[in-house]
């Protein structure tokens, strides 16, 4: 990113078959397509190679060059950075449903311009037809999942979407770093829908990744998963919840408090970006203007030549770090902020459940000669609650796994691409040095 640079824009969409794509982690050229859907009908489940954790905890990090790294030492945050992934990738061995999202292509319509993402999916779950499948989706399908997850799934936590709305002439949303950036939210959004236990069995997610015309699926009714959702949704408007369980009122304040937090970090990270790009016009300003004085000295001219070459090394590398920053921090700040909005959203949910326990233990204990069918209301109502308390939590636990093991990456990430920009200028500036001591004095 850099206010002199102009994005590159996408390349729009061919006429290319889906015979012609290839999944990346297929191995067998035996592939057909069933109901203009691409699937592998000879291809295995993945077989993914056993790693034992005590073999890379007994392994040494080492340099390229054999020197061993010291994991204490910031020089090595590219090491470790390598070996979070690594643990990481690990959990993959208990995975039976592999998503991609990739391949962005520009429509261009009478009416509308539109950009399309492909999603291949490879599973070993029964529930599938076909181990492959490979359809294309805009951003308005996600948004369709999004919605049925949360009217299907109430006691869970969905995951966010990437904003839809961007400020025109500010953001170029058919530019292509912009498409890559968004490719990269959704391609996040659909893997944490198929690592999660419960979310990743919805009906409406396996006709996501699999139907060829979605848009009929679009035009049903409301299932009765969806109808119970929306009975969550509206229950108790009238019934004041008397007090949020003190659990729930800790993981509240929590989300309100990091959510505060990380969009401060965003605000100032934001206002960072701009003034690099600002001072990045500057240096590239500011070099060359030692070049041109060059001309004008003798026994100066090699080393001013090298200080304009050194604010041009400079230059380059901040460029560099800024496009990490942009590409690479605050993606995930935003996903984190929303993400938090989501949890909310749950957590009102979950007040109305128990606001509507709580009425209904009150009617009841109002008419307790009239004992026919009230306890067994009470008791549905109870049960809900519970489940909810339940799925919540588990939620919570595994979104903070998630978000300690996102942050550590991101972190060590920045860390090292901060080294990597001082280090350079570091080394371009050092190279200019012996162009000033070379120098003999004039007699």
């Amino acid at each position: 990113m850099s206010g002199s640079s102009t994005p590159k824009s996408l390349p729009s969409s061919g006429q290319k078959s889906l015979h012609d794509i290839k999944h990346p982690l297929s191995c067998s050229p035996g592939a057909e397509e069933v109901a203009g859907v691409f699937v592998v009908n000879d291809t295995p489940s993945p077989e993914l190679p056993h790693t034992d954790p005590n073999s890379i905890a007994d392994k040494d990090l080492s340099l390229p060059n054999g020197t061993p790294a010291d994991t204490s030492s910031p020089a090595s945050s590219s090491s470790l950075l390598n070996r979070l992934q690594l643990d990481d990738d690990m959990d993959g061995e208990t995975r039976d449903l592999f998503v991609t999202v990739d391949d962005p292509k520009k429509h261009v319509c009478t009416m509308e311009t539109y950009i399309t993402y492909r999603i291949m999916t490879k599973t070993t779950r029964a529930e599938f037809d076909f181990p492959e499948y490979s359809v294309r989706r805009r951003y308005q399908d996600f948004d369709w999942l999004k919605n049925k997850l949360e009217e299907t799934q109430p006691t869970h936590f969905i995951p966010p979407l990437p904003e839809k709305f961007v400020v025109k002439g500010v953001v170029d949303r058919f530019s292509e770093e912009f498409v890559e950036t968004r490719r990269r939210a959704l391609d996040k959004f659909l893997k944490r829908i198929a690592d999660h236990p419960v979310l990743s069995f919805n009906e409406h997610f396996s006709v996501f990744l699999t139907s060829k015309d979605l848009n009929s699926h679009k035009k049903q009714g409301a299932t009765l998963l969806s109808k119970m959702g929306e009975s969550v949704r509206y229950v108790t408007s009238g019934h004041k919840l008397r007090s949020r369980p003190l659990e729930f009122s800790a993981i509240g304040e929590y989300l309100d408090m990091f959510a505060l937090k990380l969009g401060t970090i965003d605000r100032i990270a934001q206002r960072i970006i701009k003034e690099e790009v600002e001072y990045l016009v500057e240096l590239r300003e500011y070099g060359p203007v030692y070049s041109t004085w060059s001309a004008l000295e003798g026994e100066l001219s090699e080393p001013l030549e090298g200080v304009s070459a050194c604010v041009g090394n400079c230059s380059t590398a901040l460029e560099e770090l800024t496009e990490d920053m942009t590409e690479d921090f605050l993606p995930v700040l935003r996903e984190y902020i929303l993400y938090s909005e989501s949890m909310k959203n749950v957590l009102k949910k979950r007040d109305q459940v128990q606001a509507e326990y709580e009425a209904k233990v009150d009617a009841a204990a109002l008419r307790r000669e009239e004992r026919t069918g009230a306890p067994t209301e009470v008791e549905k109502c109870q049960d809900k609650v519970e489940c909810f308390n339940a799925d919540l939590k588990a939620d919570m636990e595994r979104w903070q796994n998630n978000k300690r093991q996102d942050f550590r990456q991101l972190l060590m990430g920045m860390a090292d691409k901060n080294i990597q920009y001082y280090e350079k200028c570091l080394t371009a500036w050092e190279s200019i040095i012996p162009l000033l001591q070379d120098k003999p004095e004039p007699k």
